[in-house]
């Protein structure tokens, strides 16, 4: 089979399923967890570039042996390899461990690494480098690619409701790990004990402000058209930019008022990016709408806080979602009234209040109250137009994803160009521990509107920038 494209073609040469080496009984289910119930049946792919491998190993050599350190990681992953499903004794939907398995496509792509246009992932990974959606049912699908240059591509997708961006990693740097021969650096825990609501439940009315329950069946939206705006008016596209060193560093600068303040460069840079969206949102005439801006918050360190070292091992282990979704809503002219160091004030006022133990077990008790129904980021149910920050450096990806021919060159998460939904992640540099890339899935027309007026601070990312 051939995929076809603009710049490049894709053949497939071969389509299986790869399954765990030694699975869990196939009568084993494994419940959600609470903050797993906060995520909707979106899809996230995570993709890595790598030059050809030092070693002569033919491509051949080198998907057969990705395959059987597959089946061996996925014996410590075997959420993976299974499927979300009914369980009538338990009267919900939960992860049946039955050891479906993962599919796993192998493709060669007549292009080279050098010709690939990174800024642009909807031209170059969107349906070719990238498997297309999770057909066969499973939660994870993996596509291996040779490129013209016998560089390697390994896209890898999955159903956001079993993983968050930090379980998503520890999966993958431990297939690297097997792959090498190497000890996994870390046993994922699936216990779920440590993350149930206190008896009885109890919660601060803050947590209204962060979730919400979704509209009745009959009046809600496609999963996928959250966060859409006006229909097909605005078609979305993924990009992907580097910002150079000594453009956070001035940025960072420009919030904290030259040391007044002490933010970090993240809710610098989620600062810029806010009130660039507002501007480009008074700019086509919608400056009396809403603009939302949400900053993902992973909540592991925090709910081991003061409980010792156990407790920490298994929280920074835990494989699922741990994550809150705080928000600010801000109309455009507000934001363009407002300096960039009140910007961040703001930032960091909805951020507060996310970054504490009792925030944490709050959504717990929230989320068990409101059973059975579905629930999601507020910001997200009123048709405003929303997009959320997550930060990707604490994941260390361009050091820890090595199969064994050597360090990755370029990787990077991917959001399916249908999801209607905005989203923004931070990543190291591949090549400069002072750079950061920053992928975006946006309204072309907000993407015009950054390109147009913030150039100086987001650069298209191209294959000289990572082959330097």
């Amino acid at each position: 089979m051939d995929i076809g494209g603009d710049s490049f073609s894709v053949k497939v040469i071969e389509n299986e399923v790869v399954h765990a080496e030694e699975a869990w009984n196939e009568e084993h289910w494994l419940p959600f967890t609470n903050f797993d119930l906060l995520v909707p049946p979106l899809e996230i792919g995570s993709i890595f570039f790598y030059k050809k491998p030092a070693h002569a190993a033919s491509f051949f050599t080198i998907v057969n042996t990705l395959k059987a350190s597959l089946s061996r990681a996925l014996a410590l992953y075997p959420p993976l390899a299974g499927e979300i499903a009914w369980n009538g004794a338990a009267g919900e939907n939960q992860i049946h461990c039955n050891n479906r398995g993962v599919y796993f496509i192998q493709a060669v792509a007549d292009v080279m690494l050098k010709e690939l246009n990174l800024y642009n992932p909807d031209e170059c990974i969107e349906g070719k480098l990238m498997p297309k959606k999770l057909l066969h049912g499973g939660v994870l699908a993996i596509q291996v690619t040779r490129l013209k240059c016998d560089g390697i591509v390994i896209g890898i997708m999955v159903d956001h409701r079993i993983v968050d961006g930090y379980s998503a990693n520890m999966f993958i740097s431990s297939w690297a790990d097997i792959t090498r021969s190497k000890t996994p650096s870390m046993i994922p825990s699936f216990e779920r004990s440590y993350l149930k609501p206190r008896s009885p439940t109890v919660y601060s009315p803050l947590i209204d402000n962060v979730f919400a329950p979704l509209l009745p069946p009959s009046s809600n939206p496609d999963i996928n058209d959250l966060g859409k705006e006006n229909g097909d008016e605005y078609p979305h596209v993924n990009r992907v930019y580097y910002i150079e060193g000594e453009q956070l560093r001035s940025l960072q600068l420009l919030v904290n008022e030259n040391g007044a303040r002490r933010y970090s460069k993240l809710v610098a840079i989620t600062s810029f990016l806010w009130k660039q969206v507002a501007l480009s949102m008074e700019n086509s005439g919608k400056q009396n709408e809403a603009c939302n801006v949400i900053v993902a918050v992973d909540g592991r360190r925090k709910l081991s806080e003061k409980e010792g070292e156990e407790k920490e091992k298994l929280m920074m282990s835990h494989f699922g979602n741990v994550l809150s979704m705080p928000f600010g809503s801000k109309k455009p002219q507000e934001l363009k009234e407002m300096s960039l160091s009140n910007v961040a004030t703001t930032v960091q006022e909805f951020l507060q209040p996310a970054t504490t133990k009792e925030h944490f077990l709050d959504i717990i008790d929230w989320v068990e109250e409101q059973k059975p129904r579905p629930l999601i980021s507020k910001a997200l149910i009123d048709g405003r137009m929303s997009f959320t920050v997550s930060a990707g450096q604490k994941f260390e990806t361009m050091d820890k994803i090595d199969f064994g021919w050597g360090k990755v060159a370029f990787g990077s998460c991917h959001v399916p160009k249908s999801r209607k939904d905005c989203f923004v992640m931070t990543m190291g540099s591949p090549t400069n521990d002072e750079d950061w890339v920053v992928y975006m899935h946006m309204p072309l027309m907000h993407m015009s509107f950054i390109e147009a007026h913030a150039s100086h601070v987001f650069k298209p990312l191209d294959t000289p920038y990572i082959l330097i």
